[in-house]
């Protein structure tokens, strides 16, 4: 294996003035650095990371955690009951912010088992400078754990937690628009919900601000909720639900993202509903598919990729310089008209949802969800 040494033996430099031209300081002649350089190249020397993070007291390596539901059956192990959809464009958000450091990430899919989730992140805490924590994997306590060891930034995480960054996108304000939408453009009433997680934070603020506008409308009322997981068989057996209740559909059904949308308007197509002339549907995160539906999804578009950029942002930002203070991040998010809500066929409208400053709405009490046993 080549070495410094031999880099400065071949160059007739020192090992100092090899270390330096290496790590970019200017204070090097250039006839200097050319034979260092030069060296380096005919020798083919990499530099030992490990030396380097010892030298430096940092690896420039950090983690992004996701999230993987546990307790599902073997037709739910795909891409979207992984919510994998969300993460591509997060890691994507996070990468690129990363090659303008030159840093490296580690990823690890996580199940949502506290004990294996508090031993895995420990362990894990020693090998990286800090950590991107996904929507709700963590439990606070072992968050907090989390926080004192090493910067912590929770992506999409719930603005409550104590000790951590968050960035999260604006999701109450989001599923306040397409509540306000539905009731006050198309004149539902009897809406059904199909959450998401109970313990995902974004369902849990999506959930609240849709109580919140429900109360606030005479004669709208949630008719009904069924407790799903972000994913495609989440909706179909939302839909499945819904069909065993002829008759009796309501005006809308609002999905907890649009995975869960597309799942549930397959089935309820296939059995002849019509959508949106007999119920409409609307989704939430403005995934690429739900353009190409038909007909084609009415959504919130969250800027996903941007998330994993300005986690990764606050992140570099907490491990490099002084500790900054704690932050919470809400990226602006957008309604998305199209015409599954009832919008006129060929409807591709974007609207800007006014913003929320955190903490300036609280949530409402969650209803207990109403879930069929399973088929």
């Amino acid at each position: 294996m080549v070495t410094l040494y031999d880099v400065a033996q071949r160059a007739g430099v020192s090992i100092a003035t090899v270390s330096r031209v290496l790590h970019g300081h200017a204070r090097v002649r250039q006839d200097t650095r050319d034979r260092v350089l030069a060296a380096v190249e005919d020798l083919g020397y990499v530099p030992d990371g490990a030396a380097q993070s010892l030298a430096r007291s940092r690896k420039d390596v950090i983690g992004l955690v996701c999230v993987e539901h546990s307790g599902l059956d073997l037709r739910q192990y795909d891409s979207e009951a992984m919510s994998r959809l969300f993460y591509d464009g997060v890691l994507r958000g996070v990468e690129e912010r990363l090659r303008e450091d030159s840093w490296s990430l580690l990823l690890t899919f996580l199940r949502d088992d506290e004990e294996l989730v508090a031993a895995r992140l420990l362990a894990l805490s020693g090998k990286v400078d800090g950590l991107l924590i996904g929507e709700g994997v963590v439990p606070p306590a072992v968050m907090a754990r989390l926080a004192k060891r090493l910067p912590v930034v929770a992506v999409a995480g719930d603005p409550s937690l104590r000790g951590v960054d968050v960035v999260s996108a604006d999701n109450w304000s989001g599923a306040q628009a397409v509540a306000e939408h539905l009731i006050d453009v198309h004149g539902a009433r009897r809406l059904f919900h199909v959450d998401g997680p109970a313990s995902a934070p974004d369902a849990v603020m999506r959930r609240a601000a849709l109580d919140v506008v429900v109360a606030a409308r005479p004669g709208a009322a949630v008719t009904g909720r069924y407790e799903g997981r972000f994913s495609f068989h989440s909706g179909e057996e939302a839909a499945a639900v819904l069909l065993e209740r002829p008759g009796d559909l309501p005006d809308a059904v609002l999905c907890a993202n649009d995975q869960t949308a597309i799942g549930l308007m397959r089935v309820l197509q296939a059995a002849g509903v019509r959508i949106p002339a007999d119920v409409a549907v609307t989704g939430f995160d403005d995934i690429f598919p739900a353009s190409l539906y038909d007909p084609p999804l009415t959504t919130v578009h969250q800027p996903i990729r941007e998330l994993g950029q300005r986690s990764c942002d606050r992140l570099i930002a907490r491990i490099s310089g002084p500790a900054p203070r704690r932050r919470i991040e809400l990226l602006p998010v957008e309604l998305v008209l199209r015409g599954s809500c009832g919008c006129p066929p060929g409807t591709s409208e974007r609207r800007e949802v006014a913003r929320r400053k955190p903490g300036a709405v609280p949530p409402a009490p969650r209803p207990p969800p109403v879930r069929a046993a399973s088929r």
